[in-house]
Order: C-alpha cells, then sequence, then structure tokens
C-alpha cells in the first residue's frame, strides 16, 4: 500500500483534478468504473478569499461513496493559501492537499500563480512550509518540468526543496510551461526527481491507456501515475491500466485496451448515467447543466460513425430529455 505523508492511499492510479472536468458525476462514474483515488477540482484560493462560499461548495460537492479524495488548491500568498486550505477542510474530508504550482494558463501565470512558482522558488518553498506545518494533513505538490525549457538537474534540485520545505509527494506533469499540454513528454525529469527525492512521485501527460502509463512507470521509475484526459468519455482507463500494472508486477493476466472492447451499447449506457448524474447533483443553473451534459456526451461520442452530424445535433440539446432522446435515437 503506498504511502503519502501518514495517508495509506489504495490505488498509484489516481483520477487528476480537471477544472470544468472532474466533479462529482464525472468522479461517481469513475470510480464505477475503477478509480480509487480521486481529486475535487482545483480550487482557486481568491474564491475563497473573497467570499465565493458557492463556488467552493459546488466544487468539493460530494457522497459518502466518493472517497477518498484529495484537494488542490492554487495560489501565491503563504497565509491566504492556509486560510483557504482551511475553508476547504471545514468543508470536506480530503486525504491530503495538493499545491498547484503547475498550471500552465495565461490568466493564472499573470497573477504569478500556478506554472509561474517554478520561477520563484522562494516563494514556492514558503508556501510549503506554510501548509505543511498549519495543516493537520500531508501537503503535496504538483509541479511541471521547467518554465521554459527542461533542465533535469535543476527541476530535480527543486523537488528536494520541495521536499524539505515539507511536501509528503511530488506530482509531476512531464511538459514545461511553455508546452501547455502539447509536446513530448520529458520522461528523462520525471526520473530525475524520481532518484533525487525520498517522496513518492507520481507521472503525469499522455497517459491516454495501459500503454502510456506503462511507458511512464518504466521510463521514469515513478511510483504512480495521474489520469487527465484520457479518463475523458473513457472510465474504463482505470482498469485498464491496473490491470497492465498488475501484469507488469509478474501476474499472468491478460493484455489489451479495456477501451477497445467496450461496445457502442456500452458506451451509450455510461454516457446516460453519466448524465443522470449531472441532473441529479450539478447546481447549475439550467441552461449551464445542459452545457456541462452537452461537453459530457462529446466526450463519449468522439469516434462514433457520424459524429459531425452528432456534434451539431448535441449543441442544440437544451435539458436532460432532450439529451436521453438523441442517445436513444442513436
Amino acid at each position: 500500500m503506498l504511502k503519502i505523508g501518514s495517508i495509506e492511499i489504495p490505488s498509484n492510479i489516481l483520477l487528476a483534478p480537471m477544472a470544468g472536468c472532474t466533479d462529482l458525476a464525472f468522479r461517481l462514474i469513475a470510480r464505477e468504473h475503477g478509480a480509487k483515488f480521486c481529486f475535487f477540482e482545483m480550487v482557486d484560493c481568491n474564491s475563497i478569499t473573497y467570499g465565493r462560499k458557492k463556488t467552493l461548495g459546488s466544487i468539493l460537492k460530494t457522497v459518502e461513496e466518493d472517497s477518498p479524495i484529495a484537494a488542490q488548491l492554487l495560489g501565491r500568498d503563504p497565509s491566504k493559501m492556509l486560510a483557504g486550505a482551511q475553508e476547504i477542510l471545514k468543508v470536506t474530508k480530503a486525504a491530503f492537499l495538493d499545491l498547484n504550482a503547475a498550471c500552465p494558463a495565461k490568466k493564472v501565470v499573470k497573477k504569478k500563480s500556478g506554472a509561474y512558482l517554478l520561477k520563484d522558488e522562494l516563494k514556492l518553498c514558503a508556501i510549503l512550509k506554510k501548509l505543511s506545518s498549519g495543516l493537520p494533513i500531508p501537503v503535496t505538490v504538483k509541479i511541471r518540468t521547467g518554465y521554459d525549457k527542461s533542465d533535469p538537474s535543476r527541476i530535480a534540485s527543486l523537488a528536494r526543496r520541495c521536499q524539505d520545505s515539507g511536501a509528503a509527494a511530488i506530482f509531476v506533469h512531464g511538459r514545461t510551461r511553455s508546452q501547455m499540454y502539447a509536446g513530448e513528454i520529458d520522461y528523462a525529469s520525471i526520473k530525475a526527481i524520481k532518484k533525487s527525492v525520498r517522496i513518492p512521485v507520481f507521472g503525469s501527460g499522455n497517459v491516454f491507456d495501459a500503454h502510456s502509463a506503462k511507458k511512464m512507470l518504466d521510463e521514469t521509475s515513478c511510483d504512480g501515475v495521474m489520469v487527465a484526459r484520457g479518463a475523458l468519455g473513457n472510465p474504463w482507463i482505470f482498469k485498464e491500466i491496473e490491470h497492465s500494472c498488475i501484469r507488469r508486477a509478474g501476474l499472468n493476466l491478460p493484455y489489451g485496451t479495456v477501451e477497445e472492447s467496450v461496445t457502442i451499447k456500452e458506451r451509450l449506457r455510461v454516457l446516460k448515467k453519466h448524465l443522470s448524474y449531472i441532473e441529479k447533483y450539478n447546481d447549475q443553473k439550467p441552461s449551464g447543466r445542459a452545457g456541462h451534459m452537452r461537453k459530457a456526451a462529446l466526450w463519449y461520442l468522439k469516434g462514433f460513425p457520424n459524429a459531425a452530424r452528432m456534434r451539431r445535433e448535441i449543441s442544440l440539446v437544451k435539458n436532460y430529455e432532450e439529451m436521453l432522446e438523441l442517445i436513444d435515437e442513436i
């Protein structure tokens, strides 16, 4: 069993936090298909500081079966970050709290948060020290392999400083901030981080199936993987990777792509269940809820015959009932 600080986690395959995606409906479907540990969507510290409690409550909405789970916080001011983390813990029982030092979005970097902290090591370490000394749960950090360019030696040094500042684990997206979400994964830098620290290291980036997850594990020797975009419309990915990892450990289990064996009928059944969870748990206005349903439907229907026509029809759907009618026609 893998430990993050004093907390045992049941799997080394984690569902990453994705803003606007990994809400309660998404997580419940992922858990039903093999995800054993999930993150809430990222929380911006400013949304707590300026009293947007409704936003916080929506992001941190959960139910008993949505466990275990961790939270991720974005921000720059150490004191505000601690206050924000304490507010999160009033709302939910997170297993640990992750500091986001990886988000590459322009609006985030402009505020000197997210991946900008890779350029401001003193501030990054100050936040980690403040959080790890002030919270009753472990604190982790998500980073990238660099800001403008990869430098395995430098990022390994930064990882050691994060560890020494109180980080109980490190999550690494294998690209620089300037790469955003495109380009090759820098496995060498993740491997250098793993060699340089004593705490668990998780690799992230282009984990779209068992083969890419195995490549991440084999080339970096990291302790686990984070699945992000690979789970969009593909909740089966968690079992697929788990089976691959078990086989990698020497057990004789069938190996293949789980998603490829999922029938169209099964994909549509799971999509309908996902939509039912959105209808039940999403507290946006009807128009916002419908938009979320349209987005989820496009994830599952990607690659279907006549996909272009279906996208046009989905864009016109106004509510849950209309979406179900459209799926039944498919």
